[in-house]
């Protein structure tokens, strides 16, 4: 059975969801994958419902959540001279003159990854930073290090009910398509027309480490490219101070960021807090402005060799 199959039958026994409940179990699984912890290490039937269906209860055990724009001014700047959709296919055209020629990688190899994360916080002004550091099996079958907020992780190879969603391992994502519009509907998984989890499956790709196959990064931008709604925020700074344009889903408060001039895909923007449930409506305290700059990534022969 493939996962499309197994999402309609899952949801055919689910009542319909609330837009507050949709958005809640979305956040609570944005959560799982940037808290500490295995991102993703889900069996396959749980993970396939937190994504679909799921409950507003998932959403409210605490943690970190990420806030919606309708919970901030909505009028920040936007850049007039270039859309949404353009900036995407500028960006998808740049990753893919940049990933001509690159090998394969061996199925025993990993993929290292360097990221610079600054986090500020609202109330003073107080910041935080990290510099992150991973280490991702290329198939799944060995075991990672992975670094968060600072924190090192010796990660096991997926078992047997595990899964990652988006795939990690490079044979998996191999097999997904590279035509956007049919990364699009793969991406909104078998949700006719359900871009907000087109876009958070999306950004996904991106905040845990994989290899990427020959166009694939490149057809995720012109597949978000093709969501109505999307935007635009200029004057936007990365972690490591590089200009950028951000390209962000109304709804939502986390944001691919790429460069002024280049516009290569420089990281994610996150605004967020903790979570608490108040008179049965969540509500963020503590919140944040975060910034995960992709400083560096290339294919190593082992666990602690950088490229």
């Amino acid at each position: 059975m493939d996962d499309l199959t197994a999402v309609r039958e899952l949801e055919a026994d689910v009542a319909p969801l609330t837009d507050e409940a949709r958005f809640a179990a979305r956040a609570r699984l944005w959560r799982a994958v940037l808290q500490e912890g295995r991102p993703g290490a889900l069996s396959r039937r749980l993970m396939l419902r937190v994504a679909v269906a799921g409950t507003a209860a998932a959403a409210v055990a605490g943690g970190v959540v990420v806030a919606t724009r309708s919970e901030r001014d909505a009028d920040s700047p936007r850049m007039a001279t270039l859309s949404a959709a353009e900036l995407l296919h500028k960006a998808a055209a740049r990753t893919r003159a940049d990933g001509a020629g690159m090998p394969v990688p061996r199925d025993d190899q990993y993929l290292y990854t360097k990221t610079y994360i600054s986090r500020t916080y609202v109330k003073d002004g107080r910041t935080k930073t990290w510099t992150d550091e991973s280490w991702t099996s290329v198939d799944g079958s060995k075991p990672s290090r992975r670094q968060e907020y600072g924190k090192v992780h010796n990660d096991p190879p997926l078992g047997e009910h595990e899964v990652m969603w988006p795939p990690t391992e490079y044979a998996a994502l191999a097999k997904w398509p590279t035509d956007p519009d049919e990364l699009l509907e793969r991406l909104r998984m078998g949700q006719d027309g359900d871009d907000r989890t087109a876009f958070v499956n999306a950004i996904q790709f991106f905040v845990v480490p994989r290899v990427m196959p020959p166009g694939l990064e490149a057809a995720s931008f012109e597949a978000v490219a093709r969501i109505p709604g999307i935007r635009i925020d200029r004057g936007v700074v990365d972690a490591l101070g590089r200009q950028g344009i951000a390209v962000s889903y109304p709804e939502f408060d986390f944001a691919f960021l790429f460069d002024t001039k280049t516009y290569a895909y420089l990281g994610l923007n996150v605004d967020g807090g903790t979570g608490e449930l108040v008179d049965g409506r969540m509500k963020l305290r503590d919140r944040y402005h975060e910034l995960r700059a992709r400083a560096e990534s290339g294919v190593v022969d082992r666990v602690g060799q950088r490229p």
